[in-house]
């Protein structure tokens, strides 16, 4: 991507960007390159999982008698964030012992908390990103016939700073920003353009008789129709964290009935409120389930456990070990159905069906079986 590449939404002409891992990943490779070569660059090429190849331009390249470090500037295209603009460093040694060893240094957090990406203690650098730097550095030593070992330290000078302003120290990452990124490419998001596609998705089938639909915010749910349910992924409407809006779409195009299917980590929130669920809007995962976990007897030790808890898989560990998960998640889907039904003044019926990928089946409310049995039927 020489040139800056572009998306069309709602009729705009949206810059792409890249991610964090990919400037982490590209800097690392420039700086394996200068290290082992003892040759300058200005630029470097990166390919991303996303298929599109980068050409980055070397930032403050440093050279130290055993090792090389520089930067790449994240660039959020037209989407940017709180690290657009920012440095992402990787200082490249060399190592006594073997392969390449990566780790997070000044202004990358550091996971405290079980149940992220990565383990407490580990530098909260994603396992994409992390496999990028790997064979970008790979790459690097095949082509200068290395055969020794390599240490990878990614930093973010600014990261400490820009943190404060992400859900990092919540999640229990402290210290510093997280290395993220999927597919290395940042695309611009329309929620407007994401609220409409749902809308025509849910029209087209109830233009072909569908009275009964299922709805699901996205891959995790569609794994879990597949697997558990026994029904073809495609038959659900994927709606992101567009929940409140899918339902008013449901209402106002006739279906009958609505059965969402989810991860707890996303479907808890409703119980709170939240219709549209993305981290920008809050997150009240912790703060629902300790209530209710109080309101079943658990003791005060307990509920302190789980509001420090960083994910939901985690804090039913907890429930379970207090020998309370049933009556929680019962309370919780309640809750469910209570709001789902408020969404919906009544017109239509909903239901929730609620899985963890470390549990499974958690709970559903009270019309969820009903709903998925018309939808089966259908």
């Amino acid at each position: 991507m020489n040139e800056p590449a572009y998306i069309e939404k709602d009729g705009k002409r949206l810059r792409l960007g890249y991610t964090t891992g990919t400037c982490a990943a590209a800097a690392a490779k420039a700086a394996a390159w200068m290290l082992l070569t003892g040759r300058d660059l200005k630029t470097v090429t990166i390919a991303t999982p996303k298929g599109i190849s980068l050409e980055l331009e070397i930032r403050e390249p440093c050279r130290e008698p055993e090792a090389v470090r520089c930067a790449i500037r994240k660039d959020g295209g037209d989407d940017p964030d709180v690290t657009s603009g920012t440095l992402i460093f990787a200082r490249v040694s060399f190592r006594d012992a073997p392969g390449i060893h990566i780790d997070g240094g000044e202004g990358i957090g550091r996971v405290t908390k079980p149940g992220l990406d990565q383990p407490p203690g580990e530098a909260a650098i994603n396992s994409v990103p992390r496999r990028m730097i790997r064979e970008n550095v790979e790459e690097i030593v095949r082509l200068t016939d290395y055969r020794g070992g390599l240490s990878v330290v990614i930093s973010a000078p600014e990261g400490q700073r820009l943190a404060e302003k992400t859900f990092n120290p919540r999640l229990g990452i402290v210290g510093g920003i997280s290395i993220l990124g999927t597919t290395g490419i940042v695309e611009p998001m329309s929620e407007r353009a994401l609220v409409d596609t749902i809308r025509v998705e849910l029209r087209q089938k109830r233009e072909t008789g569908t009275q009964y639909v299922l709805l699901t915010p996205g891959n995790y749910g569609s794994d879990y129709i597949g697997h558990a349910l026994g029904i073809d992924p495609k038959t659900a409407v994927l709606t992101s964290n567009f929940i409140g809006d899918a339902l008013d779409s449901c209402v106002e195009l006739g279906f009958r009935g609505a059965l969402l299917v989810g991860h707890i980590g996303k479907l808890v929130k409703l119980a709170g409120g939240m219709m549209n669920t993305h981290s920008r809007y809050g997150d009240c995962r912790m703060e629902i389930l300790a209530a209710l976990a109080g309101a079943a007897g658990l003791a005060p030790e307990g509920i302190r456990a789980i509001l420090d808890c960083a994910a939901c898989d985690e804090a039913v560990r907890i429930l379970k070990e207090a020998g309370l998960c049933g009556p929680v998640l019962e309370r919780l889907a309640g809750r469910i159905g209570d709001q789902l039904d408020h969404r919906t003044g009544g017109a239509i019926r909903t239901g929730a069906i609620l899985f963890s990928k470390e549990y499974g089946f958690l709970c559903q409310t009270a019309q969820a079986r009903t709903l998925l049995d018309h939808i089966l039927e259908e």
